[in-house]
């Protein structure tokens, strides 16, 4: 149990970059972009392809996740320079970047058993420093019998993750960021200050799937594989990631909501682990289970909130009952 929940958390900070690129797109531009199926393939073939010809995987990385900004930059075009519908647009450079990732692969697949990837150079300076050894023991001491491989991967990906969020929250606040904002807010309104809503919204899109293409680049690393089919209904987790961490730890600021897509994104992974370790449920439910998680997270907060109005309106109803007793006493 403890190494499935490990696992779970360790592929969940990764998809929690990607929820970020969907939180930008979806909230802060509020952009129904589906460009994310097709670009965090294109990420992870990009860092595939080039560290089996050789590239250094740092550097393999960094390109993937240039090349999810050109893709994201590339729906922002057709939607504000071709004056396409914004959830179209993101559907046929979805299908689009289905073409594109095969060619960049030259394949459906592209294996990274054998190479050197992130992780595994990570992994080594790791093991030199003895730190799984000590954090090994302190879990054995907590009685848990199975110890990770290695814990380089979850901590490394964590202060990766922090470090967007942290650029995330920096970058929301400047200048570009609060125009960035309010263009998903108000358009006309933020035209009316002479901004060019069209470069924001191009920006945001290369931004998002920037994140979206470096999260597929680090998943294909951590599996040992790219695939072209391996973003089918990813926008479904991303979303329902954004949705959870709303709904479980609240939106009052960038800071925390950004903290709460984070921990959303982990949520989902564990949720679904353990949902899978249920015996009538198999891998292929996953995408049910997601639906599923989606819908309670958007249906529970109204039936909160319809629960708490109704409670309101019940003791108003009392306190102007009591009121009429007492005038009337009088």
């Amino acid at each position: 149990m403890f190494l499935s929940i490990f696992s779970a958390v360790e592929s969940g900070i990764i998809y929690a970059i990607m929820a970020l690129g969907v939180y930008l797109t979806f909230r802060v531009l509020d952009f129904p972009d589906l460009t994310v199926d097709g670009s965090f393939v294109t990420g992870a073939a990009v860092a595939a392809i080039s560290i089996v010809n050789g590239v250094n995987p740092f550097v393999a990385t960094a390109l993937a996740a240039v090349a999810g900004f050109i893709a994201g930059c590339f729906t922002g075009l057709l939607h504000t320079k071709g004056k396409i519908n914004p959830l179209l647009a993101g559907i046929l450079m979805m299908i689009a970047l289905y073409s594109i990732n095969l060619r960049i692969m030259g394949q459906p697949n592209v294996s990274l058993i054998n190479e050197p990837t992130v992780f595994r150079q990570i992994a080594g300076i790791w093991e030199a420093l003895g730190i799984d050894n000590a954090l090994n023991s302190f879990t054995q001491m907590l009685g848990l019998a199975q110890a990770p491989r290695t814990w380089a991967i979850l901590l490394i990906m964590i202060v990766v993750t922090l470090v967007i969020k942290f650029g995330a929250d920096y970058f929301l606040k400047t200048e570009a960021g609060l125009a960035l904002r309010a263009t998903g807010d108000n358009q006309k309104m933020i035209r009316s200050f002479s901004a060019n809503t069209d470069s924001y919204i191009i920006i945001g899109l290369g931004l998002s799937n920037g994140l979206v293409a470096l999260a597929g680049a680090f998943i294909a690393q951590l599996g040992g594989f790219a695939d072209a089919g391996m973003g089918i209904g990813l926008i479904i987790i991303g979303l329902a990631s954004v949705i959870i961490g709303e709904a479980l730890f609240g939106t009052k600021t960038i800071f925390r909501t950004t903290l709460a897509v984070i921990g959303g994104a982990i949520i989902y992974r564990i949720v679904v682990t353990l949902a899978l370790r249920v015996d009538f449920l198999e891998a292929g439910d996953m995408r049910l289970i997601t639906a599923i998680l989606v819908i309670a997270a958007l249906v529970s907060p109204k039936l909160i909130e319809a629960r708490k109005e109704k409670k309101r309106r019940r003791q108003k109803q009392l306190a102007r009952k009591g009121g009429g007793e007492h005038a009337s006493s009088a």
